[in-house]
């Protein structure tokens, strides 16, 4: 599979190539095959293409997860940029990769993880980002029973939207900077 896939072609001939159906080890195969780019793709088989994150993005992942193992997260229970298997509605399976995931218990390695241990995702909000982090991957996120979904803006403030499940949807818990979050516990937003 992984032939299929070469970083040096080019949009035409990835074109060619691609399936008619794209799978999540489509998906491994082609993140092997491209360092530059991250893959998702939706439980519908909308394929997402990204660039990897910047420093900023980088750095604000970095501090809460600092923050968390600080505050008694296992560091077997905090990764950032793992795939996770998003169920879908109709029976089809996404994968994302959340800048953050928080679990319950440690996981089994793999490239693409069941959801069900996840106590929160954290995506952080880069331009051309916005929609797909704001609405689809909150829809699905919610949809896939993840209790709690926080958004983080590259605003001045770097501000948190926290979201936590509610009859099947997130709401708002809480929008506050990230320097703020810092200075609280992580049992404080069901976390500890």
């Amino acid at each position: 599979m992984l032939d299929r896939y070469d970083a040096g072609m080019s949009s035409e001939a990835v074109g060619r190539y691609m399936p008619p159906v794209v799978t999540l080890d489509d998906l491994t195969a082609m993140m092997a095959a491209d360092e530059h780019h991250r893959y998702e793709i939706s439980p519908e088989g909308v394929l997402s293409i990204m660039p990897p994150p910047g420093y900023a993005h980088a750095i604000i992942a970095t501090r809460l997860m600092v923050w968390l193992a600080q505050g008694g997260t296992p560091a077997d229970r905090i990764a950032q940029a793992v795939g996770l298997r998003i169920p879908g509605r109709n029976g089809g399976v996404g994968g994302r990769i959340p800048d953050l995931v928080v679990w319950s218990k440690p996981q089994s390695d793999g490239v693409w993880l069941p959801v069900e241990d996840v106590l929160l995702v954290v995506e952080i909000i880069s331009p051309g980002s916005e929609g797909v982090d704001t609405v689809t991957k909150r829809s699905e996120y919610a949809a896939a029973g993840i209790p709690q979904y926080w958004m983080i803006e590259q605003d001045q403030a770097q501000t948190v939207t926290m979201h936590h499940l509610d009859g099947g949807q997130y709401v708002v818990r809480a929008t506050m900077p990230l320097a703020w979050v810092l200075n609280t516990r992580a049992a404080e937003h069901d976390l500890g």
